[in-house]
């Protein structure tokens, strides 16, 4: 047996944007009256195709995106309906109001004027979908009930043998021969391609316009950084085509009007419409690492590459099977270990490999934190050790090319009571030896007094090379009660986040594979872990005989 075919209700119980909606239809021929159903948008007034595929398409469009918030903040929509169904002799003036004042200036509305005017005395004019062109003619009789005469006009239909068949949207539920009234609202069509391809408004929503740009999607803002969002604005060689978050008062501040207003901004429960969407080449996912790894493993199920800007999550399987699931689907998977990314690091890495230092001996990495993280967020991230400390060890460990030291040892403190309670550390200094010999000192802090600090130093037996602290006005400064250039921690990750982007977007085309492997990874927040253990424990931490095993990495808090 096939499958059951769905009802235009099953639809709109499906899409919370549409709804089904009864008419009167007297039929051209007899006079008979039928009551049907019609499926329609409820933002933008218009009937939709009773078809999956063309669903979506419209759902994901940014013409719709910009009715919903067009309905929520205004009620021009409203005012525009009263106009459209007052009495005929105001119908005219209603008409040149509505165009003056009501709609935006890219509005993707096109209202069509009847080209005889009196004829406004007995019907509002025939507005056509661009498509199937249906005319909907309202009857405006002295009673109070509406009847709607729909017809198929093959006369200006795009098809040559002129035999489409009528919209499929609508479904006759049976004869009526009462006039009894329906509700009828003027229904407001989409316009034609060719009208709203020059409007800023929705000049994304065909994958043909977007040219050679990758298509994005951001899910997560409220944790996200703000130095990956201003890079997604700044790169030309992607287009953000979607948002998802439930908590939405921050996204003025994160994305510029420009932007936002050819992106939809959508809530997680509707993350299906982005993940069916074929103009999304990749996923970005800010979110936090225990709510981002489903939206991960959903992600890459769905086709798409993916960039966590946060850890993937802290239980090692569920970190295993989002590598395994990128593997299994062939599409990539970059981990946001920004700190590799910066071009001052990477540089000193260069120098490293290449010799021009000698053998290493001693690495001194100092990252405190301008402004401090909620504490809230700290709740959610795992804590210093895997917010902080994990992105220097990720750094230090690459550039002397070894996956974990021999010997960690770690000490800490939480100065802040809030954090004391937490029993998490908001200053600690991390101690390794590698089994080159080399040794080196983490000193993480989240207080820091008006600017970031991020300082790293690498010595070998035939040189030093150190990365001191960057600001605007290149002015090194001594003693200086204040800075003389304040530094946020997101604005010296600007070029790291940059160069982080811009490799994420090669791997969607094929031309890198993801910097960071599997192992990598697992390795990382591995040493992360003793390091946080050795803390709690009072005691340094073997890592030579260690496997790389245990279900849950983080150490729990008793």
């Amino acid at each position: 047996m096939g499958r059951k075919k769905k009802s235009l209700h099953d639809y709109a119980a499906e899409f919370c944007d549409l709804s089904v909606k009864k008419h009167i239809v007297e039929q051209k021929e007899g006079g008979v009256r039928d009551l049907v159903e019609i499926l329609y948008c409820k933002s933008c007034e218009i009937p939709m195709s009773a078809r999956r595929d063309r669903i979506l398409e419209h759902l994901a469009s940014a013409r719709h995106y910009r009715n919903k918030r067009l309905e929520k903040h205004t009620s021009a929509r409203l005012h525009a309906t009263t106009l459209l169904m007052s009495p005929p002799t105001d119908l005219s003036a209603g008409m040149s109001v509505l165009d003056q004042s009501v709609l935006p200036q890219s509005s993707s509305f096109v209202f069509r004027p009847n080209p005889c005017p009196t004829s406004f005395n007995n019907n509002v004019s025939s507005v056509c979908h661009n498509q199937n062109m249906i005319s909907f003619r309202t009857s405006v009789p002295n009673s109070i009930s509406n009847t709607v005469t729909i017809r198929h006009d093959t006369a200006t239909s795009n098809s040559s043998s002129g035999s489409t068949p009528p919209f499929n949207g609508l479904q006759v539920l049976g004869h009526s021969h009462s006039s009894r009234s329906s509700g009828q609202r003027h229904i407001i069509p989409e316009a034609s391609n060719n009208i709203v391809s020059n409007m800023t408004m929705g000049r994304y929503a065909n994958g043909d316009l977007m040219g050679s740009r990758i298509g994005l999607a951001l899910f997560g803002i409220c944790s996200g950084n703000r130095a990956l969002f201003k890079s997604i604005q700044e790169e030309s060689g992607c287009t953000l085509l979607y948002i998802v978050e439930d908590c939405i008062q921050d996204l003025e501040n994160a994305f510029s009007a420009d932007v936002l207003a050819n992106t939809r901004v959508l809530r997680g429960q509707d993350a299906d419409i982005v993940l069916n969407d074929q103009c999304v080449s990749g996923v970005i996912i800010c979110s936090l690492a225990e709510e981002g790894s489903d939206v991960v493993l959903d992600a890459l199920r769905a086709g798409k590459g993916v960039l966590c800007e946060k850890l993937l999550s802290l239980d090692k399987q569920i970190a295993e099977s989002c590598f395994d699931e990128a593997a299994r689907v062939g599409k990539p998977l970059v981990c946001g270990l920004y700190k590799r990314f910066d071009p001052a690091v990477q540089f000193l890495y260069k120098k490293v490999h290449n010799k021009a230092l000698g053998r290493i001996q001693r690495i001194v990495s100092v990252s405190k934190t301008y402004p401090s993280p909620s504490l809230s967020y700290i709740k959610k991230t795992g804590g210093i050790f895997y917010e902080g400390v994990v992105h220097d060890l990720d750094t230090v460990c690459w550039i002397l090319g070894e996956n974990a030291p021999d010997t960690i040892f770690s000490l800490g403190h939480a100065f802040c009571q809030e954090i004391a309670a937490l029993k998490d550390a908001d200053a600690v200094s991390v101690s390794m030896k590698f089994a080159s010999g080399a040794i080196v000192t983490l000193d993480v802090s989240q207080h820091c007094t008006l600017s970031s600090d991020q300082r790293l130093e690498v010595h070998g037996s035939e040189g030093t090379l150190k990365m001191e602290n960057q600001n605007a006005l290149g002015i090194t400064e001594q003693g200086t009660a204040r800075p003389v250039c304040s530094h946020l921690h997101s604005d010296r990750y600007r070029d790291a986040h940059k160069e982080l982007l811009k490799h994420f977007l090669k791997t969607l085309e094929g031309k890198e594979q993801p910097f960071i492997t599997k192992e990598n990874f697992l390795w990382t927040i591995q040493v992360a872990a003793a390091a946080e253990q050795s803390w709690r424990n009072g005691s340094a931490v073997d890592l030579r005989n260690e496997p790389l095993d245990g279900t849950v990495i983080k150490t729990e808090v008793p």
